[in-house]
Parts: C-alpha cells; structure tokens; sequence
C-alpha cells in the first residue's frame, strides 16, 4: 500500500522505515530535508495515488492544526488523513469535521512503543468510521507486533487518542510507583544491593512488566543514577487524563498526585514546602533550614522557639 508520512523523527522516521521492510511504498516529508523523500507538502500529495492515505506524526497543538489545514486545501474527496501524534482528543473532533466538509477522512491513532517500535511493532488504538480504519488496515497490520493484540478500534473519531491518553496515564502512575520504591531502597541501610532487588522481580512476580525491564536496563548504565538530574518533562497527556477524570467526575488518585510528582520534580526550591516547614515550626517548634543552609528552631517540642500569639492576635 501506498501512504505518505509528515514527520521523520524518532517515531515517524521508524514506523515509515517499518512499513518499508513490510513492502508498503511510503513517500516522506519532513522539515529538514536531509530525511525528506519531497520539499514540500504540495509534493507529497502529487506524489501520491488517489485515494490518498497520509499519516501525520507532528507535536499536539498547533504543528498538526496548521498541518491539517494544509492537507484540507490539498488533498481530495476520497483521501484520508491519520493523525498518529498525540493530539488532545477533542481537537480530533473538530480536524474531522473541517476535513469531513470536503469529504476527506479523518482516522485518530494513538501511538505506543516509543523508539523499540522498529524492531518490536507499535500498539494502536484508532478511533473513526469502520471503512476508513478497515481500509488502513493493511498499514495497522504492519506497524502493529506480530498476534493478535497490539491494536484496536476503539471507536469514534477521538477514541484513538483518548485510549492512548488514559494508557499514558497508567504509565505515569506505575513509573511513580517504581520510582518511590527505588527512592525507599536506595535511603535504607539494609538492602545493600538496590539494582538486584529490581532485577529480581523481573521474574515470578506481579509487578514483571516491560517499564521494570527498562529501569533494570537503566540501573546497569548507572546504578545510583548519579548522572541524571531529578528532573521530569510531561508531555501532555497526564494533564488531559486528570482534566478528563474531573469532566467525568472519575476519581483517579494515583495518576493525580504522579503528575503532580512531575511538578515537583521540576522546583529546586519549593514554594509550597516553605509554607510547610513555616508552619510546623510556629506550631511545633520544628527545625527549619534558611536559603543558605543552615538550621535553626530545632527544638521537636511544640512551641519550642516560637513566641506564642497574644489571644488578641488570634
């Protein structure tokens, strides 16, 4: 099958080199022309057959919005479009309906594996009208890993990047919890070999799982993680997961407080956890460290150092 692909990065530039190995014809388009099949868009839907197919792998936001705006002025009635980036669900709503009024197709797909997709395949969740996902098959059934799981239809326009979004979700509460564990045993005097314990999970145990094996990997190049900086990007989707559980007036806790965990990751010096250590000393007495570092108040005993407010002041 014929398809174009916008965007030859990390992930674009592998599932097009996969659906080369796999015999497909995939005619790229990139910014940067050293990875480029064409120059420019216009070329790349003269490039291709009718009834086109074109896959979008560009950032969420207004990279695909202006690319999507793009492809409405050159593509035709018959043609579809696939955005395989992380979009916001509702977005994929509304680049169906501007597409649908020139009776283009529109398929959302979210996208996991990240940069072993290559070798390993890409979990799919898609979400648009049958006949446009039934005729992309040839292309899911490439991309996805070999049996019968790794892709789904999941339903509508948006149910692709909603399933996907919810699934990063997960992944940001399970990477917490492996991330608080290993933080427990690193700070204990008793267990005197952290990465082991890790690495014996990996078999017989309920938490085996592929994010273990990837840590353990990390843990191999650099035991303690001396050469990383406590520091953690989110990309989008945890955010969109929590807004959704607020919409849906769904609980999700573990999720909340992982992003959350993110936020914090991100503040040498937190502002919230000033107020914190304030307020335990004026009510408990306890030790508080100045911005240069050092400690005063450090009586554990309330009231300790701390003048009591008149009963007027209260």
């Amino acid at each position: 099958m014929q398809i174009g692909m916008i965007g030859l990065g990390k992930m674009g530039g592998n599932m097009a080199e996969r659906l080369r190995r796999g015999g497909h014809e995939v005619v790229g388009y990139d910014r940067d022309p050293a990875v480029s099949d064409v120059g420019s868009l216009k070329e790349l839907a003269e490039r291709l057959e009718a009834p086109r197919a074109v896959w979008v792998m560009v950032p969420a936001g207004a990279p695909t919005q202006s690319t999507i705006d793009q492809l409405g002025e050159l593509l035709a009635e018959g043609d579809i479009v696939v955005d395989g980036g992380n979009s916001h669900y509702v977005d994929d709503q509304k680049h169906a309906a501007e597409l649908a009024r020139k009776q283009i197709g529109f398929v959302d797909c979210g996208v996991s594996g990240g940069v072993w997709g290559l070798q390993n395949g890409y979990a799919l969740m898609c979400g648009g009208d049958k006949p446009n996902v039934d005729r992309l098959m040839p292309i899911f059934e490439t991309l996805k890993p070999e049996g019968e799981d790794g892709f789904v239809h999941a339903g509508d326009v948006g149910a692709g990047h909603f399933s996907k979004m919810v699934h990063n979700g997960i992944e940001y509460g399970m990477m917490q919890a492996f991330a608080e564990g290993w933080e427990l045993l690193e700070a204990s005097d008793i267990v005197k070999d952290v990465k082991g314990s890790f690495a014996s999970w990996r078999t017989g145990t309920v938490i085996r799982s592929w994010l273990l094996d990837l840590l353990v990997r990390a843990l191999d190049d650099d035991e303690h993680l001396d050469q990383l900086h406590g520091y953690a990007q989110d990309s989008g989707e945890g955010r969109w997961t929590v807004q959704a559980a607020v919409d849906h007036a769904v609980p999700l806790p573990v999720i909340t407080a992982a992003l959350y965990a993110r936020f914090a990751s991100r503040q040498d010096d937190s502002p919230a956890m000033k107020v914190v250590a304030a307020l335990r000393n004026q009510f408990g007495g306890h030790a508080v460290t100045s911005k240069e570092g050092s400690v005063s108040k450090g009586a554990d005993a309330p009231g300790a150092d701390v003048t009591p407010p008149r009963e007027v002041d209260r």
